[in-house]
């Protein structure tokens, strides 16, 4: 990659992804390999007004020798210092930026109960953080930088060099990079998902069912008020437009958590936390995950789902059409930021309370009485195929068509 090119990439996130505004505060989350990004991305927000930047500075490395030479009480202690900062974050009204550029097999050889009680800890440590980050009340983005372990997990035929220099090339087709203009080319874009928002959100769905022939048959409703969102989103403190995910297909909102009832089968595989899991399934009745089985990653699968009583649910609905661009790609990239967004998938664990009417304001009671569901787990697994076929029913008992052959038809 160029130094051009990544000026233009540090744009993009600046001015599209976080949407920067004047005097705000900026937190950049990154693995100490993505540097020259990390550079860029000061660079322009310091350019664009920014009253301060702040680095996360990450190592999976030693990361991985936390977690295999900490006992698991020392894992779940989150110190003081940590939870203050995310306060002070929270105070400040940042907008932030992740940086995801990791080995997607790095903690492999490590227990999934130390890795899993680590996620944990975290996650209840930074709840309110996380609570600011889902509702949209701070803006953030993410996006992928290229790392030699996790091009050559994608592609395992080439040299390092030239895997990281595919890797990139795919990166940057994902978020528009390669066209002359890819702000007005995500303007387009943005513009394509919210169509189809407005139509699901005026169609007064009741419920949704998937089948395909790789064996899920599935049911899943959605709650009164529901809210289809895509491209866009918009800060729910300041009203400013941003990107959450670059990139982002995807159509999406949260189901009901108590109404899932069916098999849902994996189309791809998912990488969790420096782990694999292929070839799984989840049975659900009355929204409860009931039965679950992987040929390859059991244990991260059982850890994710037992993580707490919301990881037993759905949060999230998402839809994509099997021709997106990041499929036609023909890569899995093993990551969940890219690898969603070639695929319709489901999350279990936390909503995102902006998809509901008036979410954003509720408190966690109200959301789970209006059937949206909490967890401090949030993980996308992909159920698209090319002959998935979704059919929605509506509120006067009409079928309505909306994914024939793997894509859309409205």
């Amino acid at each position: 990659m160029t130094k051009t090119e990544l000026k233009k990439y540090a744009e993009l996130l600046i001015l599209h992804g976080v949407n920067l505004q004047k005097k705000q505060m900026l937190v950049i989350s990154a693995p100490i390999n993505a540097n020259p990004l990390v550079v860029e991305l000061v660079k322009a927000a310091y350019k664009h007004g920014a009253s301060n930047v702040e680095v996360e500075w990450e190592s999976a490395d030693v990361a991985k020798l936390g977690l295999k030479n900490k006992t698991l009480k020392e894992l779940k202690n989150i110190p003081n210092w940590a939870i203050e900062q995310k306060k002070y974050f929270i105070e400040r009204r940042i907008a932030y930026i992740g940086i995801i550029s990791d080995d997607p097999d790095i903690f492999k050889s490590l227990k999934a109960e130390k890795v899993a009680a680590a996620r944990r800890a975290r996650s209840q440590a930074f709840d309110e953080y996380r609570s600011y980050m889902s509702s949209n009340k701070l803006r953030w983005c993410l996006a992928g930088y290229p790392e030699k372990s996790w091009a050559k997990k994608m592609f395992p035929d080439l040299k390092t060099n030239e895997a990281m220099k595919k890797q990139w090339e795919y990166i940057a087709k994902s978020v528009r990079l390669d066209s002359q203009d890819p702000i007005e080319e995500w303007n387009k874009h943005q513009q394509n998902l919210a169509n189809r928002c407005k139509i699901l959100n005026e169609s007064e769905i009741v419920s949704f069912h998937y089948k395909n022939s790789l064996g899920t048959n599935f049911t899943v409703g959605m709650p009164e008020g529901y809210i289809f969102c895509g491209g866009a989103e918009y800060g729910e403190l300041d009203g400013v437009p941003f990107t959450a995910n670059m990139p982002t297909e995807e159509v999406f909102s949260c189901p009901d958590r108590n109404s899932a009832n069916g098999r849902l089968v994996a189309a791809m595989p998912l990488s969790s936390n420096g782990k694999i899991i292929k070839d799984f399934y989840l049975d659900f009745k009355n929204g409860r995950i009931v039965d679950f089985g992987a040929k390859e990653g059991y244990d991260t699968l059982k850890s994710i789902i037992e993580t707490d009583e919301g990881s037993h649910y759905l949060g999230e609905i998402a839809l994509i059409g099997y021709n997106s661009p990041i499929r036609a790609l023909n890569t899995l990239f093993y990551e969940t930021l890219y690898d969603e967004n070639a695929s319709c998938h489901f999350a279990i664990g936390d909503c995102y309370p902006t998809c509901l009417k008036g979410g954003a304001n509720m408190s966690e009671e109200e959301l789970l009485s209006k059937g949206l569901n909490s967890s401090f787990e949030h993980v996308d697994f992909m159920v698209g195929t090319k002959d998935l076929s979704i059919t929605a029913k509506t509120k006067d008992g009409k079928e309505m068509k909306i994914f024939e052959n793997g894509d859309w038809v409205i």
